[in-house]
């Protein structure tokens, strides 16, 4: 039994009506949480499961199954909803899953027929059970308990795997570092995201706290296309929470509510913000109306969070120091991070027991050991909701059409991605790039479609300096010289595909 587990064990013991989960309108006490995993876990078992992936909203039923996953040595695979189909299917095929727990059977039936179970999860917490056909167990790195998937910066996302270690001694050092007694912690991104997971759930409950963790519709999250800011300001005063985790997009909405007259409960101590830039000014901005945020910097890779920034230990513009579990350096300029890295990837056995992660991401350390991150060695954009997008892979999905000959794909810290393209025929209508864009943006996934295009008078060209010869794009170039319009992309004012 992992330090976790045993720290719920006793809280039960102990203190066995406590709450421990919460969501829009129930409670689930320490004892209850107990009952309900060992539950979990015993059906678990009894059906033969070693590889077990989660399809489904925030909710208890969802920290039930991890943990009973937990107790089990039972590998789980969390599949986040926002994966395209051919996304899910992809991962639910290679990481060779046994079955698939989830509330949206549906979806799943269309995906990867398979024949569904009827599955108790204890107490009223109800999914299906689905499980496909004849699934094909390949090798994992020895003590995978967690198979973490990236969101993708290409079609195919990345198999990150985990022990439960790894995952436990990132949640230690963040309930250390933040030092907050009994935390209420509200859930605002998926659990399927490691991030939320680790630190929304196991920290939380390593401390005593409670979890709290609606579905997405009570809390404003519509998926990557969209946040009801409104509901996420109702949750948040409904729950008063201690402590959220946020993307930079929602920030962004909190701000502006801030701006508005919104009021953040006085409950709230720390607010963590990353997976994405985030402007210093913002952060400013949030903290100066009473909402008290502190920017980190994590990877699936080292199983979440390895910087933050913390009272007492702040710089904005910076990501903060590292934590105590991992040891974070600079070589050629880009961040390389020790110590607590994962067992290797998915699919590429080449990259097991690699005992050192090479982010791609470049940076430096100031004179007091703050990391400033300033960009990326690849070129893969983050977006301010969280998502890796691989701008080739779209502009690829874009250019196999014989209507355009340039596209280049821009969003990085942005909603969603924006195209500056320039076509064969200069009398061609927008209508029908309009339908071109529609048609390629239903192959990818809603965080990788573009929203916004403007067409280019003329093709960009290498004597501008803004293409190679070979004509691969000079972005930085590009996005220097079209800021105005890209800007006015984003504000509404140009060709937009809702």
């Amino acid at each position: 039994m992992n330090e976790l587990l045993a720290q719920i064990t006793e809280r039960a013991a102990t203190c066995p009506d406590s709450i421990v989960l919460e969501t829009t309108d129930a409670t689930l006490t320490a004892s209850e949480l107990c009952f309900a995993v060992r539950t979990f876990a015993d059906a678990l078992q009894d059906a033969g499961i070693k590889r077990l992936g989660l399809l489904a909203e925030n909710s208890p039923g969802w920290i039930i199954a991890d943990l009973a996953c937990q107790l089990t040595e039972i590998c789980l695979i969390p599949l986040p909803h926002f994966f395209s189909d051919s996304q899910l299917l992809g991962s639910i095929e290679r990481a060779g899953l046994d079955a698939v727990l989830t509330a949206d059977a549906n979806r799943l039936q269309n995906i990867i027929p398979g024949h569904e179970v009827p599955f108790e999860c204890g107490g009223e917490y109800h999914m299906t059970l689905n499980v496909p056909d004849n699934p094909y167990h390949q090798a994992l790195p020895d003590g995978t308990q967690k198979i973490t998937f990236t969101s993708g910066s290409t079609g195919a996302p990345r198999g990150v795997c985990l022990n439960q270690s790894q995952q436990i001694r990132v949640a230690q050092a963040l309930a250390g570092a933040t030092n907050i007694t009994r935390p209420r912690h509200l859930c605002l991104l998926p659990l399927s995201t490691l991030l939320e997971n680790i630190g929304g759930v196991y920290a939380p409950l390593l401390t005593n706290g409670t979890v709290i963790a609606p579905p997405g519709a009570d809390i404003g999250l519509n998926g990557s296309a969209g946040l009801d800011i409104p509901a996420m300001l109702r949750a948040i005063k409904r729950h008063r929470p201690t402590s959220m985790i946020l993307l930079p997009q929602m920030l962004v909405g909190l701000v502006a509510a801030l701006e508005d007259g919104w009021t953040p409960p006085e409950s709230l101590t720390f607010v963590a913000v990353g997976v994405g830039k985030v402007s210093p000014a913002l952060i400013r901005l949030a903290r100066s109306s009473g909402l008290p945020v502190y920017e980190g910097y994590g990877l699936s890779e080292t199983a979440s969070v390895t910087c933050l920034n913390l009272p007492g230990c702040d710089l904005p513009g910076s990501v903060g120091k590292p934590l105590e579990h991992v040891d974070v350096r600079i070589e050629n300029d880009e961040i390389v991070i020790r110590g607590n890295t994962f067992l290797g990837y998915l699919d590429d056995a080449a990259s097991w027991y690699c005992g050192s992660v090479v982010t791609g991401d470049l940076g430096h350390f100031d004179e007091q050991g703050f990391l400033h991150i300033s960009g990326r060695r690849k070129n893969v954009l983050i977006s301010s909701f969280g998502r890796n997008i691989n701008p080739e892979w779209v502009e690829s999905q874009l250019m196999s059409h014989p209507l355009l000959t340039q596209c280049f794909v821009f969003g990085d810290a942005k909603p969603w991605c924006v195209a500056l393209l320039a076509t064969a025929d200069p009398d061609c209508p927008d209508q029908e790039i309009q339908e071109w864009v529609d048609h390629a943006n239903s192959g990818l996934p809603d965080y990788a479609r573009v929203r916004a295009w403007h067409r280019l008078g003329e093709r960009l060209t290498a004597t501008e300096g803004l293409v190679t010869d070979n004509g691969r794009p000079c972005r930085t170039k590009i996005e220097r010289r079209h800021a105005q319009i890209i800007d006015d992309m984003y504000a509404g004012q140009l060709a937009v595909n809702a």
